[in-house]
């Protein structure tokens, strides 16, 4: 072969892989520009209202709740309980109390109380009859003291002798009757002391049974109001409160302790602290919307009614203080219960028409706001001003409304491929 047809066909063979090198690269470059634009998340701009937020946690709480409290009466033992968490209304039974004690108790104060007024009115009979007997001692007496006298007087005409010893059975009919009515007087106190004894053992025993009787009305509790009824644990014998368990039938309860409560579910509310610098931006009628941990689903708008004027302080470093601050619920969802966690954003001001984003897509280079704006895969960083904040979102300035911004920063990204 001649040697123009070997550097031709050597020359043919240089363009080929030339050719080959530069496919290989425009595939690299647009492989790499494709995995570019797929290894970075982006997310759309939003416009519209901006709501400025204070997010707080709390629990809900019932605003209007009654106390059950167990009777007055001791060794109480529980013999029918209703089950907690039932809605009850206004004279629903709740407990029932063994009650046989305390119906042997009353057999014996009423046998007491019979006893009683028998001795009474046997000590009244014979209270009379004495009286009886000492007026006809009395009068007897009166009536020789009387003869007496007319005995001296007749004596005195007849002789002197004689009148002498008429003055001295005076003297005695005298002395009688004094010691008559001084046994009258005596027995009469006597018997005033005694009756009021016995009316006061007759009384006493009428008040044991009028107060056993009580006792037995008072064993079944019933419902002071309408709500849900919440019982307490039973921590009698517990070493830690996680030991407590639920009242059951045989358990014994103290008198006068309160079992339980009532909430009024229509007047569930959530309680959430709030910080101490956010104090002074709430009050009350500003909107509300609440969330509840059991229901992530339901979102419920209402309006804070008060906050607290005074701070808490929890014991623990660094001490920190908080308020309180109380939204409403109108007409919670049935499946509200007392005592569930969950959060409220509180509405502290409103900007319209908006662009926020993510509060992880902003980000900060030479101290100032930047956002990655996405153009056809590329990225670039543009210098954004920040109107408001809130836990998720930033409501900024400075970019279109109908961008996308990259959710990541991407000049880390890139320096570390």
């Amino acid at each position: 072969m001649s040697a123009p047809r070997k550097g031709i066909r050597r020359w043919a063979v240089r363009i080929c892989a030339l050719t080959v090198l530069t496919g290989a690269g425009a595939g690299l470059y647009h492989f790499r520009q494709a995995q570019a634009r797929t290894t970075y998340p982006n997310t759309p701009v939003h416009k519209g209202e901006f709501l400025v937020l204070i997010r707080c946690r709390g629990s809900l709480q019932a605003r209007q709740s009654v106390g059950v409290f167990t009777p007055v009466v001791p060794g109480l033992r529980i013999a029918w309980i209703a089950p907690a968490g039932e809605t009850v209304n206004a004279g629903d039974p709740i407990v029932r109390f063994d009650s046989s004690t305390a119906k042997q108790q009353l057999m014996q104060k009423e046998s007491q109380l019979k006893q009683a007024q028998l001795t009474l009115d046997q000590a009244l009979a014979q209270s009379e009859i004495t009286s009886q007997q000492d007026q006809t001692e009395f009068a007897d007496a009166k009536f020789s003291l009387e003869r007496a006298q007319v005995q001296v007087e007749q004596a005195e005409i007849r002789s002197r002798l004689q009148g002498e010893a008429s003055r001295i059975d005076l003297g005695v009919a005298e002395q009688k009757l004094k010691v008559q009515d001084a046994t009258v007087a005596l027995h009469r106190t006597s018997e005033k002391s005694r009756l009021a004894s016995l009316a006061r053992q007759r009384d006493q025993a009428q008040a044991d049974v009028d107060i056993t009787r009580l006792r037995i009305s008072q064993m079944e509790l019933k419902a002071p109001g309408n709500g849900l009824l919440t019982l307490k644990s039973n921590c009698a014998g517990a070493v830690t409160t996680a030991d407590c368990k639920p009242y059951k039938v045989g358990d014994n309860v103290s008198s006068n302790m309160v079992l339980g409560t009532l909430p009024d579910l229509a007047s569930l509310e959530m309680d959430a602290q709030i910080q101490e610098v956010d104090r002074g931006r709430i009050s009350a009628g500003q909107d509300v919307l609440i969330r509840v941990d059991a229901l992530p689903e339901l979102t419920i708008a209402a309006k804070v009614r008060g906050v607290s004027s005074l701070a808490e302080t929890r014991m623990e470093y660094p001490y920190p203080r908080s308020f309180r601050a109380y939204a409403g619920i109108p007409n919670p969802d049935p499946r509200l219960r007392p005592d569930m966690n969950g959060g409220m954003d509180i509405v502290v001001s409103r900007i319209p028409n908006a662009i926020s984003i993510p509060s992880k897509a902003l980000f900060t280079r030479a101290g100032k706001p930047i956002v990655y704006l996405s153009e056809q895969g590329r990225y670039r960083a543009v210098e954004v001003e920040v109107l408001a904040r809130n836990p998720d979102e930033v409501a900024i300035s400075g970019i279109p409304p109908n961008s996308t911004v990259a959710l990541v920063d991407v000049t880390k990204q890139e320096r570390k491929k």
